[in-house]
């Protein structure tokens, strides 16, 4: 299979690796848009910015320049860029025939005077690039750990079977599992809300409350990505599976995690933009939690969780204050009704 993934940060260079070293033999081009950068991991063999320390395979080809020319004869095409670049990929790559998939997870930022709500991503792709047969790549794994071969497991989501088919069979290997999943919006969500919710659980790490009060604190965020999830039309088996509690428990207590990074710092006295510049990566939860909120408000679903991350990071509460508010709230019923 011809795979070209365009995005050589860290998780589209894991991946881009992965699939280049399987069993079947793939030919995988990973394109970058800086020529400098694809210059350096050409010389080096090595993604220094990204994934220092582990080589790229030799069978890799590494391209940069005209996106879409890169795109012909491919079988399949995998967008790693952030989010915030999907939009125009999407555009880009309207008009191909093959599957195409994204790794990133978060909501599309809304411009500020637009009054609307950001987008996830399939939202993105049917505004921009409707007769696209796409979906996500997605669930709990670490760039780092994938690069390196170590087993992860991941979810293909999307409407079409060819998609999820042509996922499984390009990346399912001897490290790497992946479950197709027809639930595109539950899987979204997951990918977007975990990253806020482990915004919280680092936060209560970095005050040292306690392993009784993280468990409750990734619970009750599950609870709160499911009911946006049902509002939105996703399964609720969904968030029992990888892309819904697996990736929130990786990402809430993984060292790896740029978010539940972002809640050790802030616990730690750092201001947020103190916080984001020391981590040198995109920290998505950062960028999604207002989004989360607005979007659950407009469904009349309560995230107090959320709405106490987005409190914290628009600096209207400071640490201690934040999860004081959490544990103070009134008690309720479990399991919920509806």
């Amino acid at each position: 299979m011809k795979i070209v993934v365009f995005g050589a940060g860290a998780w589209g260079t894991a991946l881009a690796m992965n699939a280049a070293r399987h069993p079947a033999g793939h030919a995988v081009t990973l394109w970058a848009r800086n020529a400098q950068q694809v210059a350096d991991m050409q010389a080096r063999r090595e993604n220094l910015r990204y994934l220092p320390g582990v080589p790229l395979p030799e069978n890799l080809a590494l391209a940069q320049g005209d996106a879409l020319q890169c795109a012909r004869d491919a079988d399949l095409l995998i967008v790693a860029t952030p989010m915030a670049a999907l939009r125009s990929f999407l555009a880009l790559l309207r008009d191909c025939p093959v599957p195409l998939a994204w790794l990133c997870k978060g909501f599309e930022a809304a411009a500020a005077d637009s009054g609307s709500f950001g987008l996830l991503a399939h939202e993105i792709c049917a505004q921009v690039a409707p007769d696209l047969k796409a979906g996500a790549l997605s669930g709990p794994s670490f760039a780092q750990e994938v690069a390196q071969g170590k087993p992860t497991a991941l979810v293909a989501a999307s409407a079409h079977a060819s998609v999820r088919h042509t996922l499984v069979q390009a990346f399912h290997g001897p490290s790497l599992r992946v479950y197709a999943n027809d639930d595109l919006v539950g899987v979204e969500i997951g990918g977007a809300v975990k990253n806020v919710l482990a915004i919280a659980v680092g936060l209560c790490d970095g005050l040292q409350l306690g392993l009784n009060a993280r468990a409750a604190l990734i619970t009750r965020g599950l609870a709160e990505m499911t009911r946006l999830g049902l509002a939105l039309g996703a399964r609720s088996e969904t968030f029992l599976g990888l892309a819904g509690v697996g990736d929130l428990v990786l990402t809430s207590t993984g060292d790896l995690s740029r978010n539940r990074r972002v809640g050790l710092l802030l616990a730690q006295g750092q201001s947020l933009p103190q916080a984001v510049a020391s981590l040198g990566h995109v920290a998505e939860g950062v960028y999604s939690a207002h989004t989360a909120v607005q979007r659950a408000r407009s469904l009349g679903v309560e995230m107090p969780i959320a709405e106490t991350v987005v409190s914290l990071l628009e600096g209207r509460l400071h640490a201690a204050a934040a999860v004081a508010l959490l544990m103070e709230r009134e008690p309720r019923a479990e399991p919920e009704r509806g």
